[in-house]
């Protein structure tokens, strides 16, 4: 049977959100070609009708997985007054909701181990959504050169993902609480350094 275009692109689109979702859950090498198809209602047969190689199809889903984090966080940026949104940002990033849901969640803090060992050509993708997500988070720090506001970024970043690999580590108890509130609290700190959150606050209280 032969399908159309438009069939075979909403197929692949599904195999990657499929993809996306399972790799984040158990990982780059945690889960099989024939699993990730099965997922998708399809045969094994089928894959490379779509995919050149496995290495495609995760690059496809991580890409997937990051261009989402980076909608999520324009949009929280255009409902939020400026002043909030960079802490906006952290106190759903570095969540009890995140930690526990990491298939829906950022790609960097799940997959970002295993993809600092692939190939180069998967690590240059992976570090071009990677500047993305800095560059979203550049946005929400103004009246700093843009050089300042992305180094602020970064750090910030790196704390984020740093608390959420850790919380995870101690699964879902005690400790994986105060690891998540110290390292949220260590971001917000970096986000109060910026000179309009703390100028507005300073006018509230």
């Amino acid at each position: 049977m032969r399908y159309s275009k438009e069939h075979k692109q909403e197929t692949h689109a599904r195999i990657v959100k499929k993809a996306s979702v399972r790799l984040r859950e158990k990982g780059a090498h945690g889960i099989g070609v024939a699993d990730l198809m099965k997922e998708a209602g399809l045969t094994h047969g089928g894959f490379y009708a779509h995919f050149d190689s496995r290495e495609a199809l995760v690059i496809e889903a991580f890409a997937y997985a990051m261009d989402h984090s980076v909608e999520h966080w324009r949009k929280i940026a255009a409902e939020t007054p400026p002043d909030k949104r960079l802490s906006t940002i952290i106190d759903s990033y570095v969540s009890t909701v995140h930690r526990d849901d990491p298939g829906r969640g950022c790609a960097v803090p799940t997959l970002g181990a295993e993809i600092a060992r692939e190939s180069a050509k998967t690590r240059k993708a992976f570090a071009a959504k990677l500047e993305q997500l800095i560059d979203v988070m550049a946005d929400q720090i103004p009246d700093v050169p843009r050089k300042t506001a992305r180094k602020q970024a970064m750090a910030t970043l790196a704390t984020m993902i740093g608390t959420l690999v850790m919380s995870r580590v101690a699964a879902s108890g005690e400790l994986s609480d105060e690891i998540l509130v110290a390292g949220r609290e260590a971001a917000l700190a970096r986000a109060e350094a910026n000179p309009v959150v703390k100028k507005t606050r300073a006018k509230v209280n």
